[in-house]
């Protein structure tokens, strides 16, 4: 009988498909310039999946795609810069993305913009755990894209804006990645850090045992998410029978 690889060697077999898939797409106007931290920031995403990929979670947080002082500068989802290097630990090479916008440098860990998504995120899980090893023991933190897009403006593209046909060639490859993630850490919630996650994920487990929830996005550009995010998610995860 032949087993299956370890947890975190299987997150690291679906994340180098994942790079290798991504990276042959291409995009039109209005998206200018892609970001795939999974090529130039492979060094601690890995280790971002080998430190705390290693053991079966409880729950998955699923973000939407990186953001352009989080992700796309460390590797890691909501990689904000402080909470990936101070709480997480983590910090290794980053290069530069092939084609790089010039409003939006890629830095790595010397970036000195604060990614708020990130730091309410992380922070919230800080806050209630204390430690990386009591959070990951249970949970666990992903991006359902890796890919970042920018307009001519340096402004962000979500993923749902791409032109249909691109949109399907994303989400086809993204889509497999999720279902690899899952198969591997069998968790019982994947939980959507704002709607599109939720969405994509409630599409590709249609019909599945795994319980899809949402919780909201800590994206500033949320005036409920400046009222006092952490405690409106932490009510949200224990209104859900996530946390207790």
């Amino acid at each position: 009988m032949v087993r299956p690889p370890p947890i975190h060697q299987a997150l690291l077999a679906a994340a180098r498909r994942l790079r290798t898939e991504t990276s042959r797409l291409t995009f039109s106007p209005p998206v200018t310039h892609v970001y795939n931290p999974l090529v130039y920031a492979w060094a601690p995403h890995e280790t971002y999946l080998k430190n705390f990929g290693a053991t079966r979670k409880r729950v998955v947080f699923l973000g939407m795609n990186p953001g352009p002082f989080g992700m796309v500068q460390t590797g890691v989802p909501f990689g904000e810069v402080t909470s990936v290097r101070d709480w997480l630990g983590i910090d290794g090479p980053v290069g530069k993305p092939k084609s790089e916008h010039p409003q939006r440098p890629v830095t790595g860990f010397a970036c000195a913009r604060s990614e708020v998504s990130g730091r309410r995120l992380w922070g919230l899980f800080a806050e209630r755990f204390g430690t990386p090893r009591r959070f990951f023991a249970g949970h666990i933190v992903m991006n359902y894209c890796p890919l970042a897009f920018l307009e001519s403006s340096g402004r962000n593209r979500t993923p749902d804006k791409l032109a249909a046909s691109e949109k399907e060639a994303v989400f086809t490859a993204c889509d497999r990645h999720l279902r690899a993630v899952v198969a591997a850490l069998r968790p019982e919630w994947v939980v959507g850090v704002g709607g599109f996650a939720a969405r994509r994920a409630a599409e590709v487990f249609q019909g599945s045992t795994v319980r899809i929830r949402q919780i909201l996005h800590p994206s500033p550009a949320s005036p409920a998410a400046n009222r006092n995010w952490k405690g409106l998610a932490e009510r949200q995860l224990q209104a859900l029978g996530i946390w207790d």
